[in-house]
């Protein structure tokens, strides 16, 4: 270990004597406390939290991602290219040593700016947030300066799936379909399947029953929030369509029904309920009457949900920001693993670009989702077809599943909506990201850095 922090200790002083350091704090400070002077929010809390919350921490990811990661391929290659390197390698140190030194490096230096830059951020916004109208101040500590627990009706994808197959079958006894579009059409009845789930039809009512769990052992006499979201069929006159809301069963627990809302579609909404609607076993039962000449799609993933308060804003701030020092961790593998085979400008361009791929994931699953790279007919509405969908549709979905256990985490939309980020979550995203993806990048880096030959790759012999 005594080896390993002298490698940390002189990654640090290479940072200090370049004063890069002093450049990224100054950037990040710039970054926290001028976008909300330039930008002015709406006088609203969710316009006030996103312009804090969202830009701010949005820029401190972004400034300190692309230095992370042009910092990990720097401080390796440039050793390497300079021979300088050659100098630490002949101590009795192994390359595994001076490979995770500076990672540890690079991982305490970006916690040190995250810690500056974070205490900042949070006293910010105190500091403004004193400064609103009381009314305003009330909406921002009860739903946003807070964190709350999200519960929802659970989707079960293989009753979607079962069903799907069931239609599937059914279709081909009817009508014989070749086999290069039964991936496209169990896309369609897929989603025809889900649209029976998701539809409320004029007159008609759905309903939700969501288990609250454990929680309800610390709900009584708490209010409560729906959180809910829907697409229109048809578009109204004024743009807006009437909801009734109905929370409880009558006669087994208090029950409560709301006045006609006028709410907007696709587009979230949260409105508080009265405490104690749910029954003895934690279920609390949502029915949404539908008053509209249109039908309505509330989305299974995101139509309705319940918040509830978990916690304090301070403590889920941290747990934030534990999650993003885990995306600073990853970048900084990343680094060292390109520089550890390639020159500093080749390295630094190779995990530009895996980092391009994972931001735009979206492409290769509409890919998946298609079953083909090749792009359809619009006109006859018939699926791309391409020899090379044998290699890459499996490939896309390895890529994507690896990309998902980064992607899956997203501390910086759950703090700005008063979201609750677990214990549990920070420590799945400390072993998805940093152990499990980190550590393949780290194992393969070690590996290729150890099969290099340093002289040989200066051009010395």
């Amino acid at each position: 270990m005594q080896q390993i922090l002298a490698i940390t200790w002189l990654t640090w002083k290479a940072a200090l004597r370049f004063k890069l350091f002093l450049v990224i704090a100054a950037l990040l400070m710039l970054a926290v406390v001028g976008l909300p002077l330039v930008i002015q929010d709406d006088g609203t809390a969710q316009g006030f939290t996103q312009i804090i919350l969202t830009y701010t921490l949005s820029a401190i990811t972004g400034l300190l991602g692309l230095s992370t990661l042009w910092l990990a391929c720097g401080t390796l290659a440039r050793d390497i290219e300079e021979c300088q390197i050659q100098v630490v390698a002949t101590k009795p140190i192994a390359r595994w040593q001076i490979w995770l030194g500076k990672w540890l490096g690079i991982v305490t230096l970006n916690a040190a700016l995250l810690m500056i830059s974070g205490a900042c951020v949070f006293g910010l916004l105190q500091w403004r947030a004193a400064k609103l109208p009381a009314s305003v101040q009330k909406t921002l500590r009860e739903e946003i300066l807070v964190a709350r627990g999200s519960a929802k009706e659970p989707v079960n994808p293989a009753e979607i799936e079962a069903d799907t197959e069931q239609v599937l079958r059914e279709r081909l006894k009817s009508s014989p379909i070749e086999k290069a579009d039964l991936p496209e059409i169990r896309r369609q009845l897929r989603e025809q399947v889900k649209a029976a789930l998701q539809i409320v039809p004029p007159s008609y009512e759905r309903v939700w029953k969501i288990d609250l769990g454990f929680a309800k052992n610390q709900l009584a006499g708490k209010s409560l929030q729906l959180r809910v979201k829907f697409n229109a069929a048809q578009k109204s006159a004024s743009g807006t369509y009437a909801a009734l809301w109905q929370v409880g069963v009558p006669q087994k627990t208090k029950f409560w029904r709301s006045q006609p809302m006028s709410l907007a579609p696709d587009t979230f909404h949260e409105f508080a309920i009265p405490p104690d609607l749910f029954d003895a076993n934690g279920v609390l039962t949502v029915t949404f009457v539908n008053p509209n000449p249109a039908a309505l799609l509330f989305p299974l993933e995101d139509g309705l949900e319940v918040l509830y308060p978990d916690g304090g804003f301070a403590m889920n701030f941290a747990r934030g920001l534990g999650i993003i020092f885990c995306w600073m961790a990853l970048l900084s593998a990343l680094g060292l693993m390109a520089a550890s085979f390639l020159s500093f400008p080749v390295a630094t361009f190779f995990s530009l670009a895996l980092l391009l791929v994972a931001l735009s994931s979206g492409m290769l699953t509409e890919a998946v989702d298609t079953g083909s790279v090749a792009a359809g007919n619009e006109e006859t509405g018939q699926a791309g077809h391409s020899v090379a969908d044998v290699v890459l549709i499996p490939a896309f979905k390895g890529v994507l599943a690896v990309i998902n256990l980064v992607k899956s985490y997203s501390p910086i939309d759950a703090l700005s909506s008063g979201r609750s980020i677990t214990w549990s979550e920070l420590g799945s995203a400390f072993a998805q990201i940093v152990l499990l993806v980190g550590g393949v990048f780290a194992v393969a880096g070690i590996v290729l850095f150890n099969r290099r030959e340093l002289a040989t790759a200066q051009g010395t012999q």
